[in-house]
């Protein structure tokens, strides 16, 4: 406490020093009692000791070193006090208002030497690199004598303006009785609104391409059946019908027999022995001639090789297995290249011919004809029995006119073999 006193008073014994506030004055100040205290401990030290004189000191200078830049002891009276004459000078005041500026801003001013950092931020544009890249894109079109599409419009509307024509015709509302007459019956509507309007909302269709009206096949979607094949036919017409199916019918058992006479096996076929053998007979006759016996004892005597096969090596069994890998690729590689010259030939074929391209490998074959016998006629349409299948039908009229290709029918393969087992059941019963 003796020592906050003495720093209180060597401060307030300053030579020029004026207290801003009243309290700080020692003639003000009073001095409480001293309170007698333990300070052995530094809890205690921080508890009763009382600095308050001294922050309310430092606080008094930083409040004059705040409002007039130091110390108030230190500064002339000059920069303390002016001399009222009674006399302004409004040019002065104003030019001095707006030249000099405020006290407050140049103590907000900082005084550091490092400068302060740079706000990145404040710097930045959105899509900057985006917008710089397409400046310069369109300033190098501008040097080529291009212009872009908006800039065109422009010109377009500015010369359109300075004619004195419009560039957009707005339509004629349907109120106007200057518009042009149409026929509300007929099959076609004037189209009123802006094409291109039309064509975004959907109500009139984008202008097909001529390739996509161009037909696959000149042959009919649906083709209309002979006369012969409705429910109740004439009877030459069924009858012509009836031949036409017979002929199928013909050429089918005349193919299935030429494949039975090519498969057949001949097992009376004469063969080159047998054909020499006819040649001489009857000129050499045949004598019987004995079998020798060969000499000695026929016990001891060993037919076949004696020396027994040595067992291949490792190596061998290697080379020879490498060998016939090599002979069945080799043997696969022909067989593909055969194939790709094969279908290599077929695409040149059709280059040459003029066919664009090629859709199938396999040929088209028609369909059996749904006819029924004079006897299976039906005398009504309650009493008729459908023949054949649409959806077939329409599957095969889609392979004439080439839109799909011909297809054969995916053949089951079973994966595993079929497992026959007995149950207990079953074998008890037996």
């Amino acid at each position: 406490m003796a020592a906050v006193r003495r720093h209180k008073r060597v401060a307030a014994a300053q030579p020029g020093f004026l207290p801003v506030k009243s309290s700080l004055d020692g003639n003000s100040s009073v001095i409480k009692p001293r309170k007698r205290v333990n300070k052995n401990k530094k809890k205690s030290w921080n508890k009763f000791s009382d600095i308050q004189d001294v922050e309310e000191f430092l606080d008094d200078v930083r409040l004059q070193e705040r409002a007039t830049g130091g110390l108030i002891s230190e500064k002339t009276d000059d920069s303390l006090f002016f001399v009222d004459t009674g006399e302004t000078d409004e040019k002065d005041t104003q030019k001095g208002k707006h030249s000099k500026p405020l006290r407050i801003d140049l103590i907000l001013q900082p005084d550091s030497h490092i400068p302060a950092p740079k706000n990145v931020l404040a710097f930045q544009q959105p899509n900057a690199k985006k917008q710089r890249r397409i400046s310069e894109n369109a300033a190098k079109l501008a040097a080529m004598g291009v212009l872009p599409r908006r800039e065109k419009l422009l010109q377009l509307r500015r010369a359109a303006a300075a004619s004195g024509v419009s560039v957009k015709e707005h339509p004629v509302a349907n109120n106007n009785p200057d518009r042009a007459f149409y026929d509300l019956w007929s099959a076609g509507t004037p189209e009123m609104a802006d094409p291109y309007y039309l064509e975004q909302t959907k109500k009139k269709l984008v202008k097909r391409p001529d390739r996509l009206n161009e037909k696959p096949s000149v042959l009919p979607a649906i083709e209309v059946i002979a006369p012969g094949g409705s429910y109740n036919p004439d009877f030459f017409s069924h009858q012509d019908l009836l031949r036409e199916a017979h002929e199928v019918e013909v050429k089918k058992q005349k193919a299935e027999e030429k494949l039975t006479r090519q498969l057949a096996v001949n097992e009376d076929k004469a063969t080159e022995e047998s054909t020499f053998k006819e040649q001489v007979e009857g000129l050499i006759e045949e004598e019987e001639i004995e079998p020798k016996e060969p000499e000695g004892d026929t016990e001891d005597t060993v037919i076949g090789p004696t020396a027994t096969q040595e067992k291949k090596t490792e190596k061998q069994r290697k080379k020879e297995k490498a060998k016939r890998i090599k002979v069945k690729n080799r043997s696969l590689h022909k067989k593909l290249w055969n194939k790709n010259t094969k279908v290599d030939a077929v695409v040149t074929c059709c280059s040459l011919i003029g066919i664009e391209s090629v859709l199938f490998f396999r040929r088209f074959q028609t369909p059996d004809l749904d006819v029924q016998l004079s006897d299976e006629l039906a005398s009504s349409l309650r009493s008729l029995k459908p023949e054949g299948s649409i959806l077939k039908d329409r599957f095969k009229s889609l392979q004439k006119r080439n839109i799909i290709e011909p297809r054969e029918r995916a053949r089951f393969k079973r994966k595993y073999k079929l497992k026959y087992s007995e149950k207990r059941a079953f074998r008890e019963i037996e």
